[in-house]
């Protein structure tokens, strides 16, 4: 029996629109990997709400959260780990990035998930669908 994801609140949807239409530079890099079944043909949502949290990317499939922590999360590493305890207590898996990490090999944030997803396969595509040329990152 498979669980659901944690019920979300009316709040927690509007803040969910409210941070896609204000994405940062690295979230927006790595949607644009994971986006339309990239990433080992799974699907991604980005700021998902979860319970009182909101995920910044989600496979339900692979119940995998994906979170990126930038200069905002200095300071908040005690909060941080509340949340991903949370998340882990309703059977979901946590993996988390730097923005640096993101910004400086996308692709290799992404062979990172699809590895953690379990699903060795080709190399993702690059954002246009199609792969990258050997030796391109």
């Amino acid at each position: 029996m498979t669980q659901k994801p944690p019920q979300t609140s009316e709040h927690m949807v509007s803040r969910a629109r409210r941070l896609r239409r204000d994405s940062t530079v690295p979230e927006q890099h790595l949607w644009a990997m994971l986006r339309n079944r990239r990433c080992r043909g799974l699907k991604f949502r980005r700021q998902q709400p979860l319970g009182p949290y909101v995920a910044d990317f989600f496979c339900a499939s692979e119940r995998l959260v994906i979170e990126l922590d930038g200069r905002s999360h200095e300071g908040q590493e005690g909060r941080d780990m509340e949340r991903q305890e949370y998340l882990e207590r309703q059977g979901l898996k946590v993996i988390r990035f730097t923005n640096d990490a993101v910004i400086a090999d996308v692709e290799g944030v992404v062979e990172a998930i699809g590895k953690a997803c379990g699903h060795p396969g080709p190399p993702s595509p690059g954002p246009s669908g199609r792969p990258l040329p050997h030796g391109e990152r």
